[in-house]
């Protein structure tokens, strides 16, 4: 993979203001490797399998490094330096191994030819996939698991901003893991990482599943099955979103596509439909609200029990 300086449009400067031993490279050409792996890993949908996560600014970029994930290279902007000395010294405190090769610096012109945000924050980075399986989910990423599993499921959720809002409300109450299903935006998406504000790099997810392999997997592990709805409880047989409806077992809460909802093998293997009734014109909640509020009561429920 070595080239030369003058091939891969890097040659060396001196060492960064702050005093870091380490010489980073120096990027001239847009067709330098590295920019073309971090140009396809920031303006792409999600990494395949084995492609490093791409994740842009300072503060998710530290964030994913101190929850553990392992760095595959850095870069930064003229303009962005300085808001990487943090970063820096967190890759020496972690003893990371990246060697100085991968610790790049480019002009913002450049940066901003690889990233797909309007305004570039001038500081990204390319992180190793972590290898999550199903226990994992049901588990959770914390070393010891106080409540029941807890479980988001992407059914054809579309929109990489309402995963990435799912993901982030997943987190925030209390979830043990995320799982996409096949036709849902990535969470690992560049957009989905920002809109969940770094928690799809902490929970542990699962990409790309089939509905009835992720089914009967949950059925073996004693998971109950739900999904909500906006009619009323006498329409659907279902149970309001209240006292009536117990959520403090093992669960996994089922988010249907933004226009078509719940695919049929999904509404047919459901335990439960839980109500989340409007009032008004309102038809129905965004995905990534409803998907937030059915995550607050399991929540609230589950701290009762503390």
């Amino acid at each position: 993979m070595a080239q030369s300086a003058s091939s891969a449009g890097e040659r060396r400067l001196p060492a960064l203001r702050s005093g870091v031993d380490e010489q980073p490279h120096i990027v001239t050409s847009r067709e330098n490797r590295w920019l073309k792996a971090f140009r396809a890993a920031l303006r792409g949908k999600g990494p395949l399998s084995g492609e490093p996560i791409g994740v842009e600014g300072p503060k998710l970029v530290e964030d994913a490094l101190r929850s553990g994930l392992a760095a595959e290279a850095l870069l930064m902007s003229e303009s962005g330096e300085r808001d990487a000395q943090p970063i820096l010294r967190t890759l020496r405190e972690r003893e990371a191994g990246m060697t100085v090769d991968r610790i790049l610096r480019t002009t913002d012109k450049l940066f901003a030819t690889v990233t797909g945000t309007e305004t570039p924050q001038g500081v990204a980075a390319l992180f190793r996939q972590h290898e999550w399986g199903i226990q994992d989910i049901l588990r959770g990423p914390g070393p010891m698991r106080t409540h029941a599993p807890l479980v988001a499921v992407l059914a054809a959720v579309q929109d990489p901003g309402n995963v990435g809002t799912i993901v982030r409300s997943a987190e925030a109450f209390g979830a043990t893991g995320v799982v996409a299903t096949r036709g849902s935006a990535d969470p690992w998406s560049p957009k989905a990482v920002r809109a969940s504000a770094g928690s799809a790099l902490r929970l542990p997810v699962l990409r790309g599943m089939a509905i009835p392999i992720l089914i009967a997997q949950l059925k073996v592990a004693s998971v109950e099955l739900l999904a909500a709805t906006s009619a009323q409880p006498s329409e659907t047989h279902g149970l309001g979103l209240s006292a009536q409806v117990d959520l403090s077992g093992p669960v996994a809460f089922f988010i249907g596509n933004e226009g078509a909802g719940l695919p049929t093998e999904v509404t047919h293997s459901l335990d439960r439909m839980i109500s989340i009734p409007t009032t008004g014109g309102v038809e129905s909640l965004n995905a990534a609200i409803a998907a937030s509020i059915l995550f607050y009561e399991a929540a609230r429920q589950r701290n009762l029990d503390r």
